[in-house]
């Protein structure tokens, strides 16, 4: 694991009790050029207010840690 993806897990091991708390979780797939891949789980997959989560609270965050990052998305 590199030093940006050790950031971006510290970034997901912050906001992961919110997730966890409504029965989700997120997980990082991966890393390159400066987007970040993600995959929401449980409930966070099929919840209808998941793209405000991405981006408000997850994208914020690993942001937070890790600047060089340009977006975060959401994968299957």
């Amino acid at each position: 694991m590199n030093d940006l993806e050790k950031k971006i897990n510290t970034a997901l091991d912050e906001i992961r009790p919110f997730l966890l708390n409504d029965g989700g979780d997120v997980e990082l797939v991966s890393c390159e050029k400066g987007i970040v891949k993600v995959r929401l789980l449980g409930a966070c997959h099929s919840c209808n207010i998941n793209k405000m989560t991405l981006k408000n609270g997850i994208e914020a965050t690993i942001k937070k840690y890790a600047p060089q990052v340009t977006e975060v998305i959401a994968i299957s």
